[in-house]
């Protein structure tokens, strides 16, 4: 594997100057030596200069655009938040190919809560078939061995169980996207093979404290999506949150704060790192999604820059009292 800085169409100034771009330190990322590509990471071909990007599956949906319910039985609260918006047939018509992003980013049991829930994978697939969807893909790019992450979380066997294909990174599946506006995801390699074809993405995520971003929700999510040596980026955490929110306008999005990590995320590793809060979340903004679920950790918006940082951007709204949502129990 070429291990080269200019891998990915970048010569070593032109790093430079995006990290500076970033407010990134030069002399940071040499210590930690971030002029390659992560040995595990996807390489670019050096005469590969073109780049993609990402098609906007955001809908638009006529009443509540946010529901949030309160229960014990995360199936019975993700039923109940749909049918409080419209219902499934309100994001997938009949035909549609959806994608479902979650987080397989660790080799660990669904009982930890560090990974997306198994249960909702397998809930969300039967449903997008029922609405009349023609196919469901299920992927992620985890940081441990994607075999074992799917297998070893419930993942795989949830999705395929409901009829839905697996899809596990391989090095064809990345494309360099440039995302507008960006300092920081430009000519980067992305998952982009898994969307080919794609007309509706579903992003579900768990809520977890995280150590560098203060939190990782659903737009912490998409980091799944960065090939490449993708830990540069957590020398501007919360710029780069902000521009794969940019990168991915999702048809809606899944934040199941059912058991909640509360503390040593993300990996946890011990179920005293959890609390049951309860709540399921489902939103067309991702902005107001996080923003909830913020507040379920404890956490200000001042904690997570990346929340207003988003909001700024015009991704979404960090006031989710604004759309109203319904609150519901069961």
């Amino acid at each position: 594997m070429n291990l080269h800085p200019n891998s990915n169409g970048l010569n070593r100034r032109q790093f430079l100057d995006r990290l500076a771009k970033a407010g990134i330190s030069i002399t940071a990322a040499c210590a930690a030596g971030f002029w390659f590509y992560d040995s595990k990471g996807p390489t670019l071909s050096k005469n590969d200069h073109s780049s993609l990007i990402l098609p906007d599956f955001s809908i638009r949906v006529p009443g509540q655009k946010m529901s949030i319910v309160r229960g014990e039985d995360r199936v019975a609260t993700l039923r109940m938040a749909l049918k409080s918006l419209g219902g499934i047939e309100a994001f997938i018509k009949k035909g549609d190919r959806v994608l479902l992003k979650v987080n397989a980013a660790f080799a660990s049991p669904a009982l930890l809560s560090a990974t997306t829930h198994p249960s909702i994978i397998t809930e969300m697939t039967q449903l997008c078939f029922q609405a009349g969807a023609e196919s469901v893909v299920v992927t992620d790019n985890p940081i441990n061995d994607p075999a074992s992450c799917f297998t070893l979380t419930g993942i795989a066997d949830a999705a395929r169980s409901a009829g839905a294909r697996v899809l596990l990174p391989r090095d064809d599946f990345f494309s360099p996207i440039t995302v507008k506006d960006a300092t920081l995801i430009r000519n980067w390699p992305v998952l982009y093979k898994p969307f080919k074809d794609i007309t509706k993405v579903i992003g579900m995520a768990p809520l977890k404290d995280h150590h560098r971003s203060g939190a990782s929700m659903i737009m912490k999510n998409w980091y799944g999506l960065l090939g490449g040596r993708r830990n540069i980026f957590h020398q501007d955490i919360h710029s780069i949150i902000m521009e794969l929110a940019m990168m991915v306008k999702p048809s809606f999005v899944i934040l199941d704060a059912t058991t909640s990590m509360m503390t040593n995320g993300p990996t946890g590793g011990s179920l005293s790192d959890l609390k049951n809060t309860n709540t399921m979340i489902v939103s067309t903004d991702q902005v107001a999604a996080d923003a909830f679920g913020a507040s379920i950790l404890g956490r200000s918006l001042d904690e997570l820059p990346f929340i207003e940082k988003a909001e700024a951007a015009g991704i979404g709204t960090a006031d989710y009292q604004k759309l109203n949502p319904v609150m519901a129990s069961i």
